[in-house]
């Protein structure tokens, strides 16, 4: 039977998920009663939460009598790492674009990354029953950003792509743009024809595979994901893993070889190059070491991925209420959990500081931070969290920054409010144009810190109806400083629980964060004040009871909804002076130095 490995990539919500569904479904995979769920492939919990692919996840089918692994990557580029490790293992991509959005940042990124790798890719124009799909304009689009692309890696590509048009959701795909019904057979005919290659690899050889992911298993333990480069490899047989440098080769028993199968796996006993595999039998390997023959043991290039823009420093929970809700407090937990979450991520880095207490976690981004803290406190940890930062260096005793291209689509009477708010984030317009109806299409050259807590602030202005996106530019000259944020924090002065009365009387001071009854103490911050400097106030302040008995006199207290506190939302909103604390039941924020006598208000 042939085999080609295909990834589907995209930018976010441009339907890659939806679209892979119908390809198994339309693909005979699963029987007439079998019931299948939406986004079949977004298993993780955090995933069918927020409607974002977070890792990237293998499947296979069959179709005339031809293998396909398919590869589902995340579309937003905080996860680039788990795109650019996913091309390691494929021969062809299916890029999908939406038929109104058109090209937007991480597509970009995931078609640099693919032709400078040589991989084949085949372009899907998906949602073309939108109303306000633009069909001819965005293949032009796409084909601009080619020929962009093209001249920028500097090599010989073949640009005759083949393009598609259909709706994942709708289960359709056709070479005319203006068909509205059918099914994905042409899409499958085309993953199994010429165009994409099969997989010619040595099969005589020694054994090479590169591992490209980990994964764990209750009964078989650790496991490693990755292609077979050459040769065969066979189960209960010996191999030999070569990690970093500097590091002995082990030989080991290989206890377990399985592949692919459906949305699930398969044993085997052998499996040949090409074929992308899952193997148990080495507990300690890393994402990049290779497994090889033992007699021939050669090593293949270390995965290279791009490097971290974002650092945080994490901290074991030094809070008065420390305790109470988590099941791990220690710093070793932290660090053990820390770097589990490195070593099954390439894009993510991780060291310690001079305080013992204190750890640094590198990433692509905040919400790649968000995700990693997400897990973590779901599994019972209390840990703080300081503001992200960007990664400085130094080029010729000058300071440079990251700088990234922001592409935002908003509604047309929101483009003065966002010019302004970007402007004190020291961001140069590069390009505004009409895109749709009503909606205006901006683009800015930004550095990487001025977009840290941004997000909220323009969900707000565009009142939910923008969309952002950003890839990074390269290193800029330094631009001075920057206020994260503008406003000050109100903070509780004493430990308590809230009053409805207290909170009552400062609505004045500025928005609050917390609820009535909920307990608080000193340092931890309650709301942001209304100017910018902090505010150190009582919100434990109770109703004294007076002999005064009238009709009037009691009031019925209504306070505003307070914002709900999430992780992202937190990160986003505190200063250089403060922590997140994280715990498994709640999210506060707190100043880094508790006792108001030592803390000065002024920011």
């Amino acid at each position: 039977m042939k085999l080609k490995n295909i990834a589907v990539v995209a930018h976010v919500d441009h339907g890659k998920t939806t679209l892979v569904d119908e390809l198994l479904k339309q693909s005979g995979l699963f029987s007439a009663h079998e019931q299948t769920t939406e986004r079949m492939m977004d298993s993780g919990e955090l995933e069918r939460e927020r409607g974002i692919t977070i890792r990237a996840k293998n499947c296979a089918f069959r179709w005339n009598e031809t293998k396909i692994n398919l590869l589902d990557t995340p579309g937003h580029a905080d996860f680039g790492g788990e795109v650019e490790r996913s091309l390691m293992m494929v021969d062809g991509v299916l890029l999908l674009v939406d038929a109104s959005e058109g090209p937007l940042p991480q597509t970009r990124f995931v078609l640099t990354k693919a032709l400078e790798r040589g991989i084949k890719i085949g372009v899907f124009i998906n949602k073309v029953d939108r109303q306000d799909e633009r069909i001819d304009e965005v293949r032009s689009e796409v084909e601009d950003l080619l020929l962009e692309i093209v001249a920028q890696i500097d090599k010989d590509v073949d640009l005759d792509i083949p393009f598609y048009y259909g709706s994942g959701r709708n289960g359709y795909a056709s070479k005319d743009k203006n068909r509205r019904e059918g099914d994905m057979k042409p899409l499958l005919d085309f993953f199994t024809s010429d165009y994409y290659p099969e997989t010619t690899f040595d099969k005589n050889g020694s054994l090479q595979l590169l591992v490209t992911n980990l994964s764990y298993s209750n009964y078989l333990g650790a496991l490693m994901v990755g292609r077979i480069q050459r040769g065969v490899i066979h189960n209960s047989k010996q191999a030999m893993w070569v990690g970093r440098e500097g590091t002995k080769p082990k030989a080991f028993k290989i206890t377990g070889v399985q592949i692919f199968e459906g949305l699930g796996m398969a044993s085997v006993e052998t499996a040949e190059a090409g074929e992308i595999v899952i193997i148990s039998g080495f507990e300690t390997g890393d994402i990049g070491d290779t497994i090889t023959d033992p007699q021939n043991p050669e090593a293949l290039p270390r995965i290279e991925v791009e490097p971290p823009t974002v650092s945080v420093q994490v901290s074991v929970s030094t809070s008065p209420m420390s305790g109470r809700e988590g099941e791990y407090l220690t710093s070793r937990r932290l660090e053990e959990f820390l770097l589990a979450a490195v070593r099954t991520n390439v894009s993510l880095k991780f060291s310690p500081t001079e305080d013992p207490k204190v750890f640094t976690m590198k990433a692509r981004g905040e919400l790649q931070i968000a995700v990693v803290f997400e897990e973590i406190r779901r599994q019972g940890f209390e840990l703080m969290i300081a503001r992200p930062q960007v990664i400085m260096r130094e080029v010729d005793g000058k300071l440079e920054e990251p700088y990234e291209r922001l592409v935002l689509d908003v509604p047309n009477e929101s483009t003065g409010v966002i010019t302004e708010k970007l402007a004190v984030r020291k961001g140069m317009m590069a390009n505004m144009m009409n895109y749709g109806d009503g909606r205006t299409r901006m683009e800015f050259e930004i550095p990487s810190r001025g977009l840290i807590g941004y997000r909220s602030v323009f969900l707000t202005d565009t009142k939910g109806q923008g969309l952002m996106s950003s890839y990074f530019l390269g290193y800029r000259p330094h631009v001075g400083k920057m206020l994260g944020r503008i406003n000050g924090a109100l903070v509780s002065d004493r430990a308590g629980k809230t009053t409805p009365y207290a909170l009552f009387n400062l609505l004045a001071s500025g928005k609050q964060f917390v609820k009535p009854t909920e307990e608080v103490y000193e340092g931890m911050v309650v709301g942001e004040h209304t100017r910018p400097n902090d505010l150190n106030l009582n919100v434990c302040r109770e109703k004294h009871l007076t002999s005064v008995r009238t009709a009037g006199k009691d009031e019925n207290i209504i306070l505003p909804p307070t914002p709900h506190r999430t992780l992202e939302w937190a990160l986003d909103w505190i200063d250089e002076d403060e922590w997140v604390e994280v715990t498994p039941k709640s999210i506060r924020i707190r100043k880094k130095e508790l006792n108001s006598s030592k803390r000065t208000v002024v920011r």
